[in-house]
């Protein structure tokens, strides 16, 4: 006799031979790593400047000229001061008179007398560009992180010994004087006051300029040696936005300009940053220069 199954089983086995089949579990894919970061690397103008022998002996050979200069002046007591009195062009070219007034060598800061070695290295590694805002912080808290430059100490020694006064014109903000104070006292180079020895950008009014400020330092000073990394560390007149970089060059070249560097007025290199940092193909190559290989058969 068959054995007779119940409905309800049935049903049940119907319902069961129609559910879905468990699926496998899919394994998940790894995660895709991200890229790496591209490593941090100075740039050629860092390398040159921070990093290479090259460099150093150049800084310490312009170093040794200039307190080598001043020397000279102070024992000669000049009459002129090598600051353009205003409304000087190069074809009407004019000096402030000295007076009686005790001498001073006035210099630039940044990549003058000091490497800002930490906000520099700080901007490489982390690869964001110049950041004025961190800049800010830079001028109020880096002191012990900037280091004097190749040439300088030695040469302070020299201006200093030679009855000189040291004064410094930079273009730090003046409301950062005392983190500016800190970084060259720190960095070796002496004890610096503001509005006496140490003037800074707001302190005139002409913004950037420095000719407001040279006159300021002028009432009171003969001053025998300008030193800078820009040319507007000599005179305002050179960054007439209107000069095209050749027309500049050739302002540099003006018989009344032109003798007076290395004799009063000193650059430094400084292949990083500023007005001289510009340019177009036929700007820095110019078209009467231009060559290609002969063509082969």
């Amino acid at each position: 006799m068959k054995a007779l199954i119940p409905l309800s089983a049935l049903a049940l086995i119907a319902a069961c031979s129609t559910l879905p089949r468990p699926r496998p579990p899919v394994a998940e894919a790894p995660p895709v790593a991200e890229p790496a970061p591209p490593a941090a690397k100075p740039s050629s103008g860092e390398q040159w400047l921070f990093g290479s022998a090259e460099a150093s002996v150049a800084l310490r050979q312009d170093w040794n000229a200039i307190a080598a200069y001043v020397e000279a002046k102070a024992d000669a007591r000049p009459n002129a001061s090598v600051v353009l009195a205003s409304r000087a062009t190069a074809d009407a070219p004019a000096f402030l008179a000295c007076g009686d007034r005790p001498m001073a060598a006035v210099f630039d800061a940044d990549e003058t007398l000091i490497w800002n070695m930490g906000s520099m290295g700080y901007f490489a590694r982390t690869g964001i560009g110049f950041d004025p805002a961190i800049w800010d912080q830079w001028e109020k808290t880096g002191a012990g992180k900037a280091v004097a430059i190749p040439g300088v100490k030695d040469a302070f020694k020299r201006i200093r010994a030679a009855g000189v006064e040291i004064i410094v014109n930079t273009n730090r903000s003046n409301e950062n004087y005392a983190g500016t104070a800190d970084t060259l006292k720190a960095a070796g180079l002496g004890e610096f006051a503001h509005g006496s020895t140490l003037y800074l950008r707001g302190d005139a009014p002409d913004g950037s300029g420095k000719d407001g400020r040279r006159a300021m330092i002028s009432a009171n000073y003969c001053i025998i040696a300008l030193a800078g990394d820009q040319l507007g560390d000599i005179s305002d007149i050179f960054n007439d936005k209107s000069l095209t970089p050749p027309a500049r060059k050739a302002l540099t070249n003006a018989p009344a300009f032109d003798q007076m560097w290395g004799n009063g007025w000193f650059i430094l290199p400084n292949p990083l940053y500023g007005p001289s940092i510009a340019g177009t193909m036929d700007d820095v190559f110019p078209p009467e220069t231009d060559w290609a290989p002969p063509a082969t058969e």
